[in-house]
């Protein structure tokens, strides 16, 4: 089944959105015109991704500055877990994930 999240017209580089889908708290970003779709929340200590700073293709978590590189997920600067990155699905005009 498909949940769509946002319209693809929306989705430029710096977008973040955040989606509840079944009790999952997910963010929904763009770099490099790429949309990632993951958990908003930092594998460390469950803090919410959505407020940390993205420089380039960098994802740091607000709470203890651990950086993610978004392309693969994995932590660049502490013995961290990865992001959970979920695949995306298209609908027409819009994006969102298969159930």
């Amino acid at each position: 089944m498909f949940v769509a999240l946002e319209r693809l017209i929306n989705l430029q580089d710096g977008y973040r959105g955040t989606f509840q889908v079944q009790g999952r708290h997910l963010l929904l970003i763009v770099v490099d015109q790429q949309p990632i779709l993951m958990e908003n929340r930092c594998p460390h200590q469950g803090a919410p991704l959505h407020t940390g700073t993205l420089e380039g293709s960098v994802l740091r978590c607000s709470r203890h500055g651990i950086a993610f590189d978004l392309g693969n997920g994995r932590p660049l600067n502490a013995p961290c877990p990865p992001l959970q990155r979920l695949p995306l699905a298209y609908d027409g005009d819009r994006i969102g994930l298969d159930l």
